[in-house]
C-alpha cells in the first residue's frame, strides 16, 4: 500500500480516540515544536499528512472560505464543525480543530461534537466575536474549565490550546508605537489562568517581538504556540526560545488561492487580473456592510 492511500485512507470505529489525543499531547515539547501546517478541506488535509506532518490542524480562515463566509464566527458553527468533522475523519492522523469562539455553543454540546469527529484537539480563542472585544479573563477561564470537566465527564483526553487575543486586539486597534512587551503582562496573566482552568497549551497569537517571546516564554505556566508569519523569528530561533508549537493559521490557504489565481490569470480567456479581482471583492464587502 503506497503512502498516499495510507493517508487517504477514512478512520475507523476502531481508532483510539485516546491514542490521538494522548499523541498530540505528548508532541508538545519546548524547543522540538511541533509545526502544524493548517488545513481547510479534506484534500489540504491529505497533502499535509502525506508530507509527512504528524497533526493536522484546521484553519477557521480557510475553512469559511471554502464556505463561502468570513471568518471570526460568521460561518454557521454547524457548517464549520461539518466541515472539520470530514477533515477529522479524512485522514489518519490526530486532527486539532479550531473552533473559534465555540461558536456560542455551550460547553457540553461542544464537546460532544468534538468527541464525535475524533478531534484530538482544539483552539479556543478568548475573543467575543458579538462584541468584538477580548473576554474578561475570569470568565474566559471559568469557559475553559467547563470545556474540561465536560470532556471529562465524556471519557476524552481533548487537547486544549487556549488563544491568547490581547495583541491581535491591539493589533486590530491600530495602536502603533506600542511594543508588544507592554502587553506581555496581561497576556501572561491569562496564560496562567487558562492554564489553571484546564488548557494544555496557551497560543499568544501575533506574538512576534523575540524580546517579547522570550518574556512570554520564560513565565509561561506550559507550551507555547507561536503564529509562524512573516514578522516572527526563523524556525530555528522559535525553537531556540522555548516554542512547543508552531502553526500558519490562513496563511498557506491565502497562499494557495493567490497562486490559484495566477494560474487562472495564464489561462485563455482571463479578462481580470487575481488584483483587480481582489480590489472588487473588498469593495463589495466594504458596500455590503
Amino acid at each position: 500500500m503506497s503512502r498516499q492511500q495510507v493517508v487517504e485512507q477514512p478512520m475507523t470505529e476502531r481508532t483510539d480516540i485516546e491514542s490521538r489525543c494522548d499523541r498530540l499531547r505528548s508532541l508538545h515539547m519546548p524547543g522540538t515544536p511541533l509545526v502544524l501546517p493548517n488545513a481547510w478541506d479534506v484534500a489540504s488535509a491529505r497533502a499535509v499528512a502525506a508530507a509527512g506532518f504528524p497533526v493536522v490542524g484546521t484553519t477557521s480562515a480557510g475553512v469559511a472560505a471554502s464556505l463561502g463566509y468570513e471568518d471570526h464566527e460568521r460561518a454557521p458553527g454547524d457548517e464549520m464543525l461539518a466541515a472539520a468533522a470530514r477533515i477529522a475523519t479524512g485522514v489518519n492522523v490526530p486532527v486539532t480543530v479550531d473552533a473559534e469562539a465555540g461558536y456560542g455553543m455551550d460547553p457540553t454540546n461542544l464537546v460532544a461534537r468534538l468527541k464525535a469527529m475524533a478531534a484530538a484537539g482544539c483552539n479556543l480563542e478568548d475573543t467575543d466575536h458579538a462584541t468584538g472585544e477580548v473576554r474578561d479573563p475570569v470568565e474566559q477561564a471559568a469557559w475553559l474549565r467547563a470545556v474540561r470537566r465536560a470532556a471529562s465527564d465524556q471519557g476524552y483526553g481533548l487537547v486544549i490550546n487556549a488563544r491568547i487575543d490581547v495583541f491581535l486586539s491591539a493589533l486590530a486597534s491600530g495602536a502603533e508605537g506600542k511594543r508588544q512587551a507592554e502587553l506581555v503582562g496581561e497576556a501572561l496573566r491569562r496564560a496562567h489562568a487558562y492554564m489553571e482552568a484546564g488548557a494544555d497549551c496557551v497560543f499568544p497569537i501575533v506574538l512576534w517581538e523575540r524580546d517579547a517571546l522570550e518574556s512570554f516564554i520564560s513565565d509561561a505556566p506550559g507550551p507555547v504556540n507561536v503564529l509562524k508569519i512573516p514578522p516572527s523569528p526563523s524556525h530555528a530561533e522559535l525553537a531556540e526560545i522555548g516554542v512547543a508549537r508552531i502553526s500558519y493559521g490562513g496563511l498557506l490557504h491565502h497562499d494557495a488561492m493567490e497562486q490559484f489565481g495566477r494560474l487562472l490569470e495564464s489561462l485563455p480567456g482571463a479578462t481580470t487580473s487575481p488584483a483587480e479581482a481582489q480590489v472588487t471583492s473588498d469593495d463589495d464587502r466594504a458596500r455590503a456592510q
